[in-house]
């Protein structure tokens, strides 16, 4: 305990220089609260999100700063990293993902709080409803777990023989057992077995796929989860080391050799959380600003991925695919 609460007060400390000289000049300071890692993986995310501020007139450095608190995958310290920043008197938290939500929610009952989540913001206890949130709490809802068993489907329209698939499941996210439910409850409709691997560490991942191997999956689904997502190429070699035709949660891991993917435009999102964030910083209240929810789905095929693993993709699936990757 000690050490993480070293780790994150170090993170803090070396963001304090650019925090105190916006609060000193009367600028603005948004926190952006995630469990992933800065790098590439998120790069095109953040780029959404100052894009969604800039269409607010937000620019950032220019009359807006940004202080930014990554948990790097280890999920417990969200809560440090949140009361931190409701310590330094941020304008506002936007918070990407469910569990950095939850975690900022139960760091402040003041600050506005904007979220992008994949699970029931009212379930949850987020928001009071989607219309009016009510408090100090909105963002956008992408119910990802809802999209489990769309994902499930199309995996088995691509490779219609599948009677076992194995599944990735985050334990530490707030959705894991939802997903694991739709998904379960998808499999029986579809008359497929299932075999969930619980994966919550970078040690975790080779086992996981040698125990499914093992256990006779002969496919894969990843679960909806932040820290997955960020282990993109990883997750990728293995998945093409073990022979598993593989279903994504976003379309970055198709463009990195990945099979398919099938979810909402997560940029999209990122950049609909800016927009918030700058209606928020203009003095609208998150009580008023409804939950929005997504509009944009987009389903991705890798052709040359299709040829390494022998498959035959129907027609139907390319018909239907926003973006075929040669």
């Amino acid at each position: 305990m000690k050490g993480r609460l070293f780790i994150a007060c170090l993170v803090a400390a070396s963001a304090l220089p650019l925090a105190a000289r916006a609060q000193q000049a009367g600028m603005p300071v948004v926190g952006l609260l995630s469990p992933q890692s800065p790098g590439p993986a998120m790069a095109g995310r953040v780029a959404g999100f100052l894009k969604g501020l800039s269409e607010l007139r937000y620019i950032e450095g220019e009359n807006v700063a940004i202080d930014y608190r990554w948990a790097e995958g280890h999920y417990e310290r969200l809560s440090v990293l949140a009361t931190d920043l409701v310590r330094r008197q941020v304008a506002v938290i936007a918070a990407p993902t469910q569990d950095s939500a939850l975690a900022a929610k139960t760091a402040t009952s003041t600050i506005p709080i904007v979220f992008n989540m994949g699970g029931d913001p009212v379930r949850f206890g987020l928001v009071a409803s989607m219309n009016r949130p009510g408090a100090n709490v909105t963002g956008v809802s992408m119910f990802t777990a809802e999209l489990s068993a769309k994902r499930l489907g199309l995996l088995h329209e691509m490779v219609p023989k599948i009677a076992t698939v194995g599944v990735l499941i985050n334990p530490e996210n707030a959705n894991a057992q939802n997903q694991t439910k739709e998904l379960a409850d998808a499999a029986r409709a579809l008359g497929l077995e299932i075999r969930v691997q619980k994966v919550s560490s970078d040690s975790d991942f080779g086992p996981a796929f040698e125990n499914l191997v093992q256990a006779g999956a002969q496919a894969l689904c990843m679960g909806a989860d932040p820290f997955l997502a960020g282990r993109r190429d990883r997750l990728v070699a293995l998945a093409a080391k073990h022979g598993l035709p593989a279903m994504w949660e976003w379309p970055d891991f198709v463009e990195g050799g990945g099979l398919m993917s099938y979810g909402t435009s997560i940029v999209d999102a990122y950049r609909q959380v800016g927009a918030y964030t700058g209606r928020v910083l203009k003095g609208e209240a998150p009580a008023q600003l409804p939950v929005m929810q997504p509009v944009k789905f987009e389903l991705a095929i890798n052709l040359k991925t299709a040829k390494a693993l022998n498959l035959e993709i129907p027609a139907t699936l390319i018909a239907r695919a926003d973006a075929v990757i040669e």
